[in-house]
């Protein structure tokens, strides 16, 4: 497998991050979960499939007919495996990157770039954490149901979709013995306000150590706004546009408010998971 070492030049401020790996994965699997969204499934280097959850890699889709996508295109992990050495994405078709991604066939070739990024943290401390998820977001947070399951750490997991066939990894969650809340447009239970009811209940009940979030404006300002009342802690998994992915153009600049003052960071090398209570929608 062609493998070609990066070193990021992030800066010193953001500290010292191993290499990043490019080369070119050989897709295994590559199927429709839904209406919606892909299942890919890549052979991949060793060091590629030492993703941790939270992280994203560079792809450098091929170009549909008609169409040259410039950049490659970051994309959330969905699932790693050092023994098989593969890594999973799971993507919605949506612009002229994607589509081309959506020509792969099992056998082809697909130049990644990763593992990216700043992922999820589990603390030895934390016994049950909830995991809120919309649409994209629910891919991102899959990772972390085996994360947390190798620690020890119970998982209550909401998920939230326009209409109930489009929820994606509720089967992964359930499989690493995690709880399961959907909540969908259609069925109108994903509104903030019912959010933070079910929210509430598992807090009185113990089953909140910490939040983690991605994919929802709305519903990370629930979180936080549980969070303080309740002092409890959260990760958000930030979605922003991005170009380089490894802190050099500073494209993917977002604001966040740390200890009352507005910083600029990169959500592709600062993130792009962040401290809950520092995100800003």
């Amino acid at each position: 497998m062609s493998q070609q070492p990066i070193i990021a030049a992030g800066g010193c401020s953001a500290g010292w991050k191993p290499s990043i790996v490019a080369e070119l994965a050989r897709v295994v699997r590559h199927v429709a979960v839904n209406a919606e969204y892909r299942h890919l499934v890549l052979d991949c280097s060793e060091k590629a499939a030492a993703a941790q959850p939270g992280q994203f890699f560079q792809l450098l889709c091929p170009h549909p007919v008609g169409e040259q996508p410039f950049l490659r295109r970051p994309m959330s992990l969905y699932g790693a495996d050092p023994e098989k050495r593969q890594v999973e994405f799971l993507y919605k078709v949506t612009g002229a990157g994607t589509r081309g991604l959506d020509t792969l066939e099992p056998g082809d070739s697909l130049d990644i770039m990763g593992p990216l990024g700043t992922g999820f943290t589990l603390d030895e401390s934390m016994s049950h954490i909830i995991a809120v998820g919309r649409g994209a977001g629910l891919a991102t947070l899959a990772p972390l149901a085996a994360a947390a399951k190798a620690k020890g750490i119970k998982v209550t997991a909401i998920l939230s979709a326009r209409r109930p066939e489009l929820l994606v990894s509720v089967d992964l969650f359930r499989s690493k013995g995690a709880e399961v809340i959907a909540v969908t447009d259609s069925e109108q239970t994903s509104g903030p306000a019912n959010v933070e009811r079910i929210l509430r209940r598992e807090i009185a009940e113990g089953r909140c150590d910490a939040f983690f979030t991605c994919g929802s404006s709305r519903l990370m300002r629930v979180q936080q706004r549980l969070a303080r009342e309740f002092g409890l802690s959260g990760q958000v998994a930030m979605e922003q546009q991005m170009a380089c992915g490894i802190g050099l153009c500073y494209c993917c600049v977002r604001d966040f408010n740390v200890d009352g003052e507005i910083v600029n960071r990169r959500v592709c090398w600062d993130g792009p998971v962040f401290d809950l209570m520092e995100a800003l929608p």
